[in-house]
């Protein structure tokens, strides 16, 4: 009796292993898409025969990207992406001034759900990231003056709704809309005093904001 209890369990955990080796699949996925971006604002500079300037701003451009995902369970993914805007760095006040070409690097850890099943031919999908935003350093050119002004690399997160569609079980076609803010400083608002914690200086946090809308392939092990 115990000899054929022991055949039964060892039958179940092999059936078990080969089902979820079956079920276990990695995505690699590939994309182009259109990203919105936004900077932040600060006190005015004066630069003498320019104008007065305010914000900085990387404009709105081409971006591409790229990601591998593991699927842990039919549900739940977990994987790493990059993804690069090749933009251009932009002052505006009194008047508007490009400054010079610039790429922003993102590199997120990130979590997914899909739902539906694992074979379906459609699944939506929601994600949420960690991870960091690289601004490229840049050749300034403003006033007939040229400068070059170094990169920084800012803590960022990064979230997602978007949808794999699957005409076959191994090749899908991703559209994604995906939101990435990345903070940047925070600017001094007041005291706020409290009667146990005393008083302490508050500050406005500002973010750099990337909008993408993008689409792409993905293919399925």
């Amino acid at each position: 009796m115990l000899r054929r209890m022991l055949v039964a369990v060892t039958f179940v955990t092999l059936a078990a292993s080969a089902s979820w080796a079956q079920d276990a699949k990695v995505e690699i996925s590939g994309t182009a898409g259109w990203t919105f971006s936004d900077g932040v604002s600060g006190g005015p500079v004066v630069v003498p025969g320019v104008g007065s300037f305010d914000r900085i701003d990387p404009k709105d451009a081409f971006s591409w990207g790229a990601r591998i995902g593991f699927l842990v369970n039919e549900n739940s993914e977990i994987g790493f992406l990059f993804s690069q805007q090749s933009t251009k760095l932009e002052l505006s006040g009194t008047t508007t001034v490009e400054l010079g070409d610039e790429s922003v690097n993102n590199y997120h850890g990130y979590y997914a759900y899909n739902f539906g099943d694992t074979d379906a031919t459609a699944r939506p999908y929601f994600l949420i990231g960690l991870g960091a935003t690289q601004y490229g350093s840049i050749t300034a050119s403003a006033g007939g003056k040229t400068k070059d002004i170094g990169g920084n690399t800012q803590f960022s997160g990064t979230a997602a709704l978007g949808l794999k569609a699957f005409p076959s079980p191994k090749f899908g076609i991703r559209l994604e809309a995906r939101w990435t803010p990345t903070y940047i400083k925070s600017d001094a608002e007041g005291w706020w005093c409290d009667p146990y914690w005393g008083c302490y200086m508050v500050g406005d946090a500002q973010f750099s904001n990337q909008f993408e809308l993008g689409g792409g392939i993905t293919l399925r092990f």
